[in-house]
């Protein structure tokens, strides 16, 4: 959640955060209104309860004349009393509550506007030049015994999928290689659950405005999480970290789950978006002052890998109305997919300052021994929607699919060959 005392200060910054992200900026005035209602009521509050608490001591002082009066007195402050730390506590609960909805506050520089108004900050490598009608992913992942969508269908429903054979081997391959480039940048690797409580996909910033992406299962009160970073967010939760051990660098690998809610009719042939998926994802605590030059290290990774891979890419910086509950600032890089002659995004990176930190609870002991909210920030590595960039990007006339040489070590192989027919030709031999 935002911080209180800097909105005091300047009040004008959450408005143009929420101008930038297309909501209602006089949210911040409601804030300012609750804030001074809630510390009047607790002032009036102290006040009564500090002269109560005189009044108190004054009784067995008092003469047998006094006494009656005070008595009198002392019970009128205690219904008082009961009555203003009423008040303050409706005040807190009503601050808390619209507090708790307000998004982070868009880093400064961001795009503003909607999902399409993102700027294109680079593009890397030229889309390739086929001398072929290329294959889309699951055409060629059929062919190569890869994925098979029609089993995964008929076991879990739509948008469901088995990797099989060398499509199952893929993958790991690929995330493989994501943790031990994290390893090598001196990430610590987790393999952390997949299911949390509430309070903690609270905290990240997910039961807001994409609370129907989340799957519950409400008979245990828990979420199954569509990212890593919801259970490494929550890893250090109440804890006060030591400063000079920041940052803390961490790199998860787990299936994720995303109900895909609204999104029917929207890329629904193959893997590009489905309800179950594997990821690695970096996630890192550092200094506030340090976030943002973390920022573009995260970026600098994922670019590492994808140039690895030899994809085509573009690096995108989301506008303001696009970004999640939680971040101040988004980086997305995007894979050329040739068959639908346009960029998607494989990786996504966001700075969320002290936002989450805030909502659970996780400090850092600055230099004069004051606890202060750390910065929390993530990044996508790898995950299986890569594949399809894999190969598409990287197909042959004949259905085989040319590993990349990075690549190759962890798959134990440099070309992938069809186990079934192309149509109007034979299939290779494993």
């Amino acid at each position: 959640m935002i911080d209180l005392r800097a909105l005091r200060e300047d009040p004008e910054r959450l408005r143009a955060s929420q101008r930038a992200r297309g909501e209602d900026p006089s949210v911040a005035d409601r804030l300012l209104e609750l804030d001074s209602s809630r510390r009047s009521a607790l002032g009036r509050f102290e006040t009564l309860r500090a002269e109560q608490k005189s009044v108190g001591k004054s009784v067995s002082k008092a003469s047998p004349e006094e006494r009656e009066e005070l008595l009198t007195r002392a019970k009128a402050l205690s219904a008082e009393v009961k009555e203003a730390e009423a008040e303050a506590g409706r005040l807190g609960d009503e601050l808390d509550a619209v507090l708790v909805r307000v998004p982070n506050l868009v880093e400064e520089g961001a795009p503003e506007g909607g999902v399409d108004d993102f700027v294109v900050l680079e593009t890397v490598g030229e889309p390739r030049e086929f001398d072929f009608t290329p294959r889309d992913h699951l055409e060629l992942g059929e062919m190569l015994g890869a994925i098979d969508m029609e089993r995964g269908a008929k076991v879990s429903g739509a948008r469901f999928y088995f990797l099989t054979g060398v499509g199952a081997q893929l993958e790991l391959a690929l995330l493989n290689m994501a943790m031990n480039q994290a390893v090598e940048a001196g990430f610590t690797p987790m393999i952390p659950p997949v299911l949390v409580k509430p309070e903690t996909m609270e905290g990240t910033g997910f039961l807001g405005e994409h609370s129907d992406e989340v799957y519950r299962l409400p008979d245990d009160d828990l979420y199954l999480v569509g990212t890593s970073e919801v259970a490494l967010a929550g890893y250090h939760g109440g804890e006060i970290l030591p400063a000079d051990a920041l940052p803390n660098r961490y790199i998860g690998w787990s299936s994720c789950f995303r109900r895909e809610a609204g999104s029917y009719g929207k890329d629904t042939r193959g893997i590009i978006r489905v309800h179950q998926f594997n990821k690695v994802e970096m996630f890192v605590y550092t200094h506030p002052d340090q976030a943002h030059e973390e920022h573009k290290r995260l970026l600098a990774w994922e670019r590492q890998m994808l140039d690895k891979l030899g994809l085509p890419y573009r690096v995108v910086d989301i506008a303001g109305g696009d970004l999640g509950t939680s971040a101040a600032r988004k980086y997305d890089c995007e894979a050329w997919v040739p068959t639908q002659e346009t960029y998607r995004e494989l990786t996504s990176t966001s700075n969320c300052t002290e936002f989450q930190a805030r909502r659970l609870n996780v400090r850092y002991r600055d230099s004069d021994g004051k606890p202060r909210f750390a910065a929390t920030l993530n990044g996508t590595l790898a995950t299986t929607r890569w594949i399809v960039a894999i190969l598409e990007n990287h197909q042959r006339e004949d259905g085989s699919v040319v590993v990349p040489e990075a690549l190759r070590p962890y798959l134990g192989r440099d070309v992938i060959e069809p186990v079934q027919a192309p149509k109007g030709g034979t299939a290779r031999k494993k």
